[in-house]
């Protein structure tokens, strides 16, 4: 079973999908902004790609999101209240995630796709 978590105009998402259309790999997609997903359920994801991937890896501080706000909570932003966080700005969410069977990865790199799906 293979799931791609982002935002359906981010473009790293769209290069993944297109990625696994592209080498005839079946995924279903989960936009983290939609309202398919409620709080518990986007919790549960989230804490469980920070056990795999850690709360740093999670979290994008490249995005607008992130540079938008506040200095205090940026340098506030911690393992204890980071989750929280990412609830309220799915979008600073690190994208594309991939979740293929229970093992996770951050980001879209064609070549770490392939060595995943062994092509």
């Amino acid at each position: 079973m293979t799931t791609v978590f982002g935002i359906k105009n981010c473009d790293s998402v769209k290069k993944a999908r297109n990625w696994l259309s592209e080498h005839g790999l079946d995924y279903e997609f989960q936009d983290l902004r939609s309202e398919s997903l409620d709080t518990n359920q986007l919790r549960q994801l989230i804490e469980q790609w920070i056990a795999q991937a850690g709360w740093e890896a999670v979290l994008n501080r490249r995005g607008t999101t992130w540079r938008k706000l506040d200095k205090s909570i940026q340098d506030s932003t911690n393992s204890d209240n980071v989750t929280d966080l990412l609830i309220q700005h799915p979008a600073m969410i690190k994208r594309p995630i991939l979740d293929h069977n229970g093992l996770i990865t951050l980001g879209f790199k064609p070549e770490l796709y392939q060595d995943i799906f062994n092509l």
